[in-house]
């Protein structure tokens, strides 16, 4: 039997990179630039916080650190880095509109060779002789639980025994949901994706949107990758250890048809989908539990084939998605 109260728990600290990334993926896709770079700007946002956190760990002794300073720091840096991402591929394709399949893959190769040279660099620094850094102080602030969440059962345990950076991912997902549904803001955003030349007729700002769509889609989905390391890794990083979770958090947002409130339980199912494997009984038969391992991909082709199939407006992607915007075509 498949033990829910464990398993829960396990598929949502799963799910939130998967959040993360797909949130920041969505606002992006929603202005017409459809960036493949998302699992190089998680990793870069990880490193970066990694960076960021290594040095205040070297500065300061455990039984010294701030609080505010010890999440601060990881925190800034790994959204600075995720920044740098988001511009960089904007200046590419909104500024030199460059193609934008082959700027987002350039991106994902860039990102994952920054962090596994940094990450390899702070590794010989810190003496370990394993290939790896443990930042077990930052990783107490950032795992740091609800006091109580242990006095009340099944419930603490799967609704409130995660950090902090669980619940942000699920406020941040509802927030842009609202902004993308019921602001103006969120209207001309949509309008962007849509069709830019009448977007730009109408006097909206196609590459300010583009940009800040972006450039705040690349800083959530870096945020992705710094609580895969200081929360679901406990603080420890390790090259080459996200494996397709950037990839995955791209196809939740077609198995979320742009929505970012769907989101929010749809990564928690992918998350279960992802680690289903480990809790089902498969003896030693390798091939079913590869089978189960591609569950999350089998359910996004089977989601995107319906909603084809259905051709309702609603559920298909920004119109202009992928496509450079030429003004002086207008």
């Amino acid at each position: 039997m498949l033990d829910l109260v464990s398993f829960i728990p396990r598929a949502v600290v799963q799910g939130i990179p998967l959040l993360y990334g797909s949130t920041g993926e969505t606002i992006t896709e929603k202005s017409g630039n459809l960036n493949l770079g998302i699992a190089g700007i998680m990793y870069v946002g990880a490193i970066c916080g990694v960076i960021g956190s290594f040095l205040y760990e070297q500065a300061v002794p455990a039984a010294e650190m701030v609080g505010v300073l010890a999440v601060g720091i990881p925190l800034l840096s790994c959204l600075a880095g995720s920044l740098l991402m988001g511009l960089l591929y904007c200046f590419l394709t909104v500024t030199l509109r460059a193609n934008q399949n082959v700027t987002g893959l350039a991106l994902t190769t860039f990102g994952v060779g920054f962090g596994n040279f940094f990450g390899g660099s702070l590794i010989k620094l810190s003496g370990s002789e394993v290939p790896s850094i443990a930042l077990s102080a930052t990783n107490g602030y950032f795992a740091r639980k609800l006091p109580f969440a242990s006095k009340l059962g099944w419930f603490g345990k799967i609704f409130l025994s995660y950090g902090f950076l669980a619940y942000l991912a699920v406020i941040i997902a509802l927030v842009a949901a609202y902004v993308l549904k019921r602001t103006r803001t969120g209207l001309h955003l949509r309008a962007v994706g849509e069709n830019p030349n009448t977007a730009d007729a109408a006097g909206i700002d196609v590459k300010k949107y583009k940009y800040l769509a972006t450039c705040i889609g690349s800083m959530i989905a870096g945020l992705g990758g710094l609580y895969y390391v200081m929360d679901y890794a406990s603080g420890v990083w390790s090259n080459d250890a996200f494996g397709d979770r950037g990839w995955l958090a791209i196809a939740l947002v077609i198995f979320t048809i742009w929505k970012p409130n769907w989101g929010v339980l749809s990564s928690f199912l992918f998350g279960g989908l992802y680690i289903l494997y480990i809790f089902l009984p498969t003896g030693t038969d390798l091939a079913v539990k590869e089978l189960y391992k591609m569950l999350p991909y089998v359910v996004t082709i089977i989601v995107l084939v319906i909603t084809s199939m259905r051709n309702k407006r609603e559920n298909q992607p920004p119109a202009s998605l992928g496509l450079a915007y030429f003004r002086e075509e207008r």
